[in-house]
């Protein structure tokens, strides 16, 4: 086995305490010499073990990564990043540098694309709807036609808009329903949609035909508000929105127009702003069913994210390939 490489964590105290079973830290000991078993909040803690430091393991509350810190970090190789997007903090200098970048993208991908299969499911079966009249007036109105016309999953149109981590899984496992599956993405072809399992359309497309939405694309300028007053409208009477990606992909105001005609359903992890004021109508609408941002890792979902970055360190002991990598020139397109 290779030499260890000198490593530390550079996080939340918090956030080490819950992500970090004793498991994980015996198996980094395997793989790597952690210059300290606590977290180091900010660099004043770490500064005696950077000209040394070869690895480092991020995650929520790390300072920035910029060229100051690469310039004390001479040997550093690796930035193992245990949570999502890095654009917030990791300077480009690292990947000029040539400091490798893993991330645990794939590992919060899972989390939400469940949530997300959970909602399309419910949204299709008219569960909110029917949870509504069934407790208030405490009888069974079945077959509910009235109440939920065409209720049910079966030979319904699933529009996903954005083919990333979570938007494949979501793909992946719908295929097994009995949907038809469209695909909104610019960057993919119609021949890579179709071996996902979906067909590619257009925007305009996807909002008229399909009687569930998924938002899954990053948040980017050219994506903010990409779906406003003209592009709700498109949405059929009866239809449902799911947002587990940004809430600013959204017109937040002419969401909550749209909504307040009551023609459509909302079902959102996420808005803008990401925690509503108590005075947002949203909190009162029937067509509404609210979550505050629960859909990626939470509880013993976070030791997902973990496990990924472990046996990221573990390849990158023995010399393998990694699995994670964020490359340089990938950043444009991620949120």
């Amino acid at each position: 086995m290779a030499k260890k490489p000198n490593t530390a964590m550079l996080m939340h105290p918090v956030v080490r305490d819950e992500l970090f079973r004793d498991d994980h830290l015996d198996a980094m000991a395997r793989v790597c010499r952690l210059v300290s078993l606590d977290a180091f909040r900010d660099f004043d803690g770490l500064a005696p073990h950077l000209a040394q430091l070869e690895v480092l393991i991020t995650s929520w509350g790390s300072p920035r990564i910029d060229q100051q810190f690469i310039d004390a970090a001479p040997r550093l190789r690796l930035i193992a990043h245990l949570a999502g997007s890095v654009k917030g903090f990791i300077d480009d200098v690292v990947w000029r540098k040539g400091v490798q970048v893993v991330n645990a993208v794939a590992a919060n991908a899972v989390p939400v694309a469940e949530y997300t299969i959970a909602a399309i499911l419910f949204a299709n079966k008219k569960v909110f709807q029917l949870n509504q009249y069934y407790t208030e007036y405490k009888e069974n109105r079945a077959p509910w036609t009235r109440e939920a016309p065409d209720a049910g999953n079966y030979a319904k149109t699933i529009g996903i808009i954005g083919a990333s981590h979570v938007g494949r899984i979501v793909i992946e496992h719908i295929s097994n329903f009995d949907f038809k599956i469209l695909l909104y993405d610019p960057y993919i072809t119609p021949l890579d949609a179709r071996h996902l399992g979906a067909i590619k359309v257009g925007l305009t497309e996807l909002l008229s035909q399909s009687d569930v939405i998924s938002l899954h694309a990053p948040l980017l300028q050219n994506t903010k508000h990409m779906l406003g007053a003209r592009e709700l409208a498109l949405m059929q009477d009866g239809s449902t929105l799911i947002n587990t990606s940004r809430g600013a992909i959204i017109d937040q105001t002419a969401l909550e127009i749209e909504l307040a005609k009551g023609r459509i359903f909302a079902i959102l992890d996420t808005t803008d702003p990401d925690e509503l004021p108590a005075s947002s109508p949203l909190f009162s609408m029937p067509n509404v069913f609210l979550t505050p941002h629960i859909a990626g890792s939470l509880g013993a979902e976070t030791q997902r994210l973990t496990d990924y970055i472990v046996a990221e360190l573990e390849r990158f002991n023995q010399g393998l390939g990694l699995k994670h990598l964020v490359r340089r020139e990938h950043l444009a397109q991620l949120g």
